[in-house]
């Protein structure tokens, strides 16, 4: 909270909406000079398993080689803790694509651009962290599909169980009249 005052003036300086930016305070990561004064800053907006690279502001431009390298390395860090499989950006420097290694999307690569992001154009950049197929979301939503597959699976087997054991005691049946029959028959005969 110590750092929101300056913060604000980087907003401010940087011409962007300083009022929306506080409500997102805590997606901020910052760098400080020596005198421990924020120099820079750069937020990351986390949905799902996707995050946001937004509204990057430096005090000194001049700095920017400096503190964007320091400033990526902690934006990763958070990703890997939050366990991130893309990254996206609108940010138009060219180290996001030289330096972070963010490429233009596709068009089906763009369909996964989370919906509160904002409109889906191809200014968008990316960065894939992780296989999405790995996806929390996905692999329950397969097991989901496998679980169900494997209940139809038993009720099935249960079903033909209970036919098996109905013609089972058919013929049990059948063969115990038969005897009894038998039985009757000898016995009669025997006489």
């Amino acid at each position: 909270m110590d750092d929101l005052p300056r913060l604000g003036e980087l907003w401010a300086n940087a011409h962007l909406a300083a009022g929306e930016l506080e409500k997102q305070f805590t997606d901020f990561q910052v760098a400080e000079d020596e005198t421990g004064q924020v120099v820079a800053a750069v937020a990351l907006h986390i949905e799902g398993s996707h995050g946001r690279v937004h509204s990057e502001t430096f005090a000194d431009f001049g700095l920017t080689d400096t503190l964007r390298p320091a400033l990526w390395q902690r934006l990763q860090t958070v990703a890997q803790n939050h366990g991130l499989f893309r990254l996206w950006t609108l940010e138009s420097a060219p180290w996001w694509k030289k330096g972070a290694g963010f490429s233009a999307v596709t068009d089906d690569i763009l369909l996964k651009l989370p919906a509160s992001y904002g409109e889906r154009s191809a200014a968008w950049l990316t960065l894939r962290l992780k296989d999405e197929s790995a996806d929390p979301d996905r692999l329950d939503k397969e097991l989901a599909a496998f679980k169900e597959a494997e209940k139809l699976r038993r009720e099935k087997l249960l079903y033909r169980g209970q036919v098996v054991r109905i013609i089972a005691t058919l013929i049990s049946a059948l063969v115990l009249i038969g005897a009894l029959i038998l039985l009757i028959w000898v016995v009669k005969h025997r006489r």
